[in-house]
């Protein structure tokens, strides 16, 4: 005679082989029940083994297996405490300040422990630095020009400045942060000249005006 739960077709399993919540389900009602570990072990579709120990509360699953990894918990907590402190720091920075505190691991580790945690490699917002007087003379300005009309702008001659970087990369540095950091302070490029200035940079002003001008 088949059950109801033996008519599921479960999978027998091995003795150490973790059990389902199903399985668990079925070994606590049969279990209430007074059927036997042999009886509960067909219906379920598990060791007996597997039952004594889950009816005795000392079922704790399979053991972990793959290599043990390198790193304890308080290397990883150390290495975090060091991306929050520096987080402009590009990786290499950050590997070896980690592995000179005592800590061997190799590159790939470095970032696969920052990754973990929640870290991405992001480009920040830049922040000009402005201090109180000069957002308020930002702020009269705007004011003052609230209701200009159209006439009024078109006497104004607008410029644009581009930056052509010959020597690298454009983007600048990069901050570690997790998501939804990118406006803390923290995490902001504040620069109050300009920053690739002595490096290779060519400056290009171009007036935006209208063609008839």
């Amino acid at each position: 005679m088949v059950s109801q739960f033996g008519s599921l077709g479960y999978t027998i399993m091995g003795k150490t082989a973790d059990l389902t919540v199903v399985q668990k389900t079925i070994n606590d009602t049969l279990h209430k029940e007074g059927k036997t570990q042999t009886f509960i072990a067909k219906e379920a579709g598990c060791s007996q083994s597997a039952v004594s120990k889950h009816v005795n509360r000392k079922l704790s699953g399979r053991k972990k297996c793959g290599r043990k990894r390198c790193t304890t918990n308080r290397e990883n907590c150390s290495l975090m405490r060091i991306v929050k402190q520096n987080p402009f720091k590009d990786l290499s920075e950050l590997h070896k300040e980690w592995t000179e505190a005592g800590v061997k691991a190799s590159r790939a580790t470095t970032r696969r422990r920052i990754k973990e945690f929640g870290y991405s490699c992001r480009i920040p917002l830049v922040k000009p630095l402005l201090n109180h007087r000069q957002r308020q003379r930002r702020l009269t300005w705007a004011k003052e020009k609230k209701n200009w009309t159209v006439a009024q702008w078109s006497k104004v001659l607008f410029s644009d400045e581009s930056k052509f970087c010959i020597s690298f990369g454009n983007q600048g540095p990069r901050v570690w942060r997790k998501g939804g950091e990118a406006h803390s302070p923290s995490c902001l490029n504040c620069c109050s000249c300009r920053p690739w200035e002595g490096v290779g940079v060519y400056d290009v002003w171009k007036n935006l005006c209208s063609l008839h001008c």
